[in-house]
Order: C-alpha cells, then sequence, then structure tokens
C-alpha cells in the first residue's frame, strides 16, 4: 500500500517525513498516540518549523489510519532486520524493545 503525501509529509529515503525536515513520520505518530499534544511536538522539535506544520501532520495521519498503520509494520520489520544484521548488545536491545512496548502500549 502505498501512502500519498502533501505539503506536511513527503518521501525520501525510502521514508516518510515532517516535509523539509530530518523528522521521520514514525516520530510524530507516536508521539501522537502517547497523547502529546501539537505545542508540546513543536516544543519537541522546533526543526519543524512551525506549528501549523504540526498539526497538518497530524492531519495527515488522521485522514490515513491503513497506510500509517502500514509503513509502521514496515518499519517494525526493517528494525528486525537490522537487528539481525548487525547485533547490538543484549542490554541495548531491551532498552529499545521496552520503548517500543511501552508505545504501541499506549496506542490512541
Amino acid at each position: 500500500m502505498t501512502m500519498p503525501t502533501n505539503q506536511y509529509v513527503e518521501v525520501r529515503n525510502g521514508g516518510y517525513y515532517v516535509a523539509g525536515t530530518r523528522i521521520g513520520l514514525d516520530v510524530l505518530v507516536y508521539e501522537f498516540r502517547r497523547g502529546v499534544v501539537a505545542d508540546d511536538m513543536f516544543r519537541s522539535y522546533p526543526s519543524i518549523g512551525s506549528l501549523a506544520k504540526v498539526y497538518g501532520t497530524i492531519t495527515f495521519i488522521l485522514e490515513h489510519p491503513e497506510e500509517i498503520e502500514a509503513y509502521l509494520a514496515g518499519q517494525d520489520r526493517a528494525y528486525e532486520e537490522i537487528k539481525k544484521r548487525y547485533p547490538l548488545p543484549p542490554e541495548m536491545i531491551e532498552q529499545f524493545d521496552r520503548a517500543k512496548t511501552e508505545l504501541s502500549a499506549k496506542k490512541v
């Protein structure tokens, strides 16, 4: 499933990003699902450029739930592949997996 883009979200380097930034779309998806409000996202990621851009990205997320889920599943698969290719120390893997589990548990 291919996800569309708009003025707030772009495809680059095989991934989706907040347009004109290095911030992956998945970052804002997980922040949103954790209940972080737009103002706080903008404070955390000022390189987004404007609060309007944060709201535009959130709107994009809400308008494309199936595509977002497919994208996140693909990101998870890529993460698993990277873990296989480049093994990390067990304590680091535990930390990543714990954070991922906590984020998944807080889905909107």
